[in-house]
């Protein structure tokens, strides 16, 4: 059988949607569960700040955990663990048996540990299972699809949460989607490989077109690569332009639903539809930017074409979102917003695609360097955001966001994707 390799993907894509359904089901019903158990909007804060904690502080050890171990063994635990953690989250009582004090600390430490168990699906499946499944001029397809596949679950998540809580309150609504979280690990389990010469229907024409052209990989040892790429000029320098793009990401990620809602005054079927927009919106960004980023490679090089599209979609998302926090019309605004994100979804795959290049065969070591600096934006803003809206209003807080994504846009000036990672 030829095209293994898009099979490998497929379920990578997969995989990515079902990661988005089991951490975005809990933003979709925090609202309704914020009123329910007695929070206010900084409690709830502080438990979407809880999951991007343990997300942020567990790349770097769980893409060293997948290093070592590989890909197949780390992701078919930790999809385990995300059912798991999701039927916990549903179990947590309600204010009538624990104080709300109690059920807030509840949900801290097991959202902490649900980002702890999502941290290492990245480093280790872009960094590891697409560096090793698929040749340097395929990356950034591969990586633009499996970003098409955490929106698209992302853009599902809305309207089937939201149905499900009409139907059967907040906590069913969880509880029946905490299952296809053992679906992934056994597909996973069952079908791809740590290396593509281990599976039993690989040829060796594939395995000849995976390694024509691997990238230098610099002399760095096997031991201690993480303090390499932590001191890498270039390394930081993308996790640098990757934390300001995830900023914004987490405005949208842990707020729009809420700002729909809460702010904007819409029902929670309109707000769930709007929300499936801006996924959808952002599949059609990860998409285009990894078909573009392959076509910019090839033609501008390593260096030039990544920097050059992920410059253009950040300054795009920059104005749009801009435009959308100011608008006074909320068709107009919601639209902005979209698009903005759409825009920002665009340069997921030319950062790791560049975070590759450098990194070599240690790409599941930087990339965990690189999504760690990625997601303090969401520790940052899970507190800030509502205070700022306090303070100066939502249009401001959610204005914030164009300024970061100017600066992650500015840092590529700097940035040198064509010299490899050395010791």
């Amino acid at each position: 059988m030829k095209g293994i390799r898009w099979v490998v993907l497929a379920i990578l894509v997969f995989a990515s949607a079902i990661a988005y359904v089991l951490r975005t089901n809990f933003n979709i019903v925090s609202e309704t569960m914020m009123h329910d158990l007695g929070m206010n909007e900084y409690q709830l804060g502080m438990v979407f700040s809880a999951f991007a904690a343990g997300y942020a502080i567990f790349q770097v050890p769980g893409g060293i955990f997948g290093y070592k171990y590989g890909p197949r063994f780390t992701i078919t635990l930790i999809a385990v663990a995300w059912t798991v953690l999701t039927v916990i989250t549903a179990a947590i009582p309600g204010n009538e048996v624990l104080s709300v004090a109690t059920i807030v600390a509840a949900l801290i430490v097991t959202r902490f540990l649900v980002g702890a168990l999502h941290a290492p699906f990245f480093p280790v499946t872009i960094g590891g299972t697409i560096a090793s499944w698929f040749p340097l001029r395929q990356w950034g397809l591969s990586n633009g699809l499996t970003s098409t596949g955490l929106t698209l679950g992302a853009a599902a998540t809305a309207p089937i949460i939201v149905w499900l809580m009409g139907a059967y309150g907040w906590r069913s609504a969880l509880l029946i989607t905490a299952p296809v979280g053992l679906l992934v690990a056994i597909i996973f389990h069952s079908y791809v490989t740590d290396d593509p010469k281990d599976h039993p229907q690989i040829t060796d024409e594939e395995l000849a077109l995976i390694a024509s052209d691997r990238p230098a990989a610099g002399h760095v040892p096997e031991k201690g690569a993480w303090k390499v790429a932590l001191k890498n000029r270039n390394v930081l320098l993308i996790t640098g332009s990757y934390f300001c793009m995830n900023y914004v990401f987490y405005l949208f990620f842990s707020w729009f639903f809420f700002y729909l809602t809460d702010i904007k005054g819409l029902s929670n079927t309109d707000a769930g539809l709007f929300v499936s927009a801006q996924w959808i919106l952002g599949a059609v960004g990860a998409t285009a930017g990894g078909i573009l980023c392959d076509i910019l490679v090839r033609r501008l090089g390593i260096r030039s074409g990544p920097r050059l599209l992920t410059m253009a979609g950040l300054l795009a998302s920059a104005v749009f979102l801009y435009l959308g926090a100011v608008s006074g019309n909320p068709v107009l605004s919601v639209v902005f917003l979209c698009l903005s994100f759409g825009c920002n979804q665009m340069t997921e795959a030319p950062i790791w695609v560049a975070t590759m290049a450098v990194s070599g065969r240690h790409a599941s070591v930087a990339t965990g360097i690189l999504n760690t600096g990625a997601n303090i934006p969401g520790v940052l803003g899970g507190v800030l955001v509502p205070v700022t809206a306090g303070l100066f209003g939502w249009a401001a807080a959610m204005a914030t966001g164009s300024v970061f994504a100017v600066i992650g846009a500015m840092l590529w000036l700097f940035i040198r994707a064509d010299e490899p990672m050395s010791d």
